[in-house]
């Protein structure tokens, strides 16, 4: 196991883990539209979130946009 900050709050996840892994932590789909995830602060390409594993001490935020208005 290793220690990330998954947006904001400190979780442990599979060492080997991906970025892909990690926001389906938060019940995301990383596939779906209006979906970013970044890692240290840099945006992580869609190409790239199954591929890329986590390592530890990584800080990494999920951000879904959602739509609204009146």
């Amino acid at each position: 196991m290793i220690s990330i900050v998954l947006n904001g709050e400190r979780r442990e996840i599979a060492e080997g883990a991906s970025v892909r892994d990690a926001a389906l932590l938060l019940g995301a789909e990383p596939d779906a539209r209006g979906v970013a995830v970044a890692v240290d602060g840099e945006v992580v390409p869609r190409s790239e979130l199954e591929t890329r594993t986590l390592s530890d001490g990584a800080r990494v935020e999920v951000v879904v946009a959602i739509q609204g208005g009146s």
